[in-house]
């Protein structure tokens, strides 16, 4: 029976990594396997491309970042992500093509059509059952990382994680069978009590 694939979403202090880990062990109480991954990254090669796109001090071009990270995600994908699903895994990944159209697209100027385009053709009709899309203010996220080390993007201005938040939006709302947006804002528990109610009605 196949798994389910479960992508997690937001701009960066949303809390997506914390709330992953819950969830994981949310779903291995339920019996499930669970398979947790991540983009860039989930194979060697997709994170030979994390390190170059999120390490470059002064940046790649917009089109060539996108160009590598749809390459690591057609590795993701046939690597990691469909034959997990194959096996029955239910795979949780950190990020996945959503957050392209948010970041690459609306934060550095990749037309929309383009990532489209990539889209139809490395996912081969491979898309998430259900995106968890943790929704907080740019003021909000900035103050929750400031006090580690910021990699290229966490670094970026405030303008460029409103047009990245405005693009997750405007996901969520032409996939609304799919993404289900949560008040990152909100209190821990909080948080924790929407994400146990939808995937009690999701399961």
């Amino acid at each position: 029976m196949r798994g389910k694939f479960i992508t997690l979403e937001g701009i960066d202090g949303a809390g997506k990594s914390t709330h992953l880990r819950w969830l994981a062990r949310w779903l291995r109480r339920r019996g499930l396997a669970v398979k947790t991954t991540r983009e860039p990254g989930g194979t060697p090669a997709g994170e030979q491309v994390r390190r170059l796109v999120l390490g470059s001090r002064h940046g790649l071009h917009p089109e060539t970042e996108t160009l590598l990270i749809f390459a690591a995600r057609r590795e993701h994908l046939d690597k990691v992500v469909i034959p997990s699903l194959k096996r029955g895994c239910w795979v949780l990944c950190d990020r996945f093509t959503d957050a392209t159209y948010a970041y690459q697209s609306a934060g550095s100027g990749v037309g929309w059509e383009k990532v489209a385009m990539l889209e139809r053709w490395v996912h081969r009709g491979c898309q998430p059952d259900l995106t968890l899309l943790f929704d907080v203010s740019p003021e909000i996220g900035r103050r929750r990382t400031g006090g580690r080390r910021l990699d290229r993007f966490e670094r970026e201005k405030e303008a460029y994680y409103r047009r990245v938040r405005k693009a997750y939006l405007k996901r969520a709302r032409s996939h609304p069978g799919r993404v289900r947006v949560i008040d990152a804002g909100a209190s821990l528990s909080e948080v924790k009590k929407k994400l146990e109610n939808i995937m009690s009605s999701f399961c």
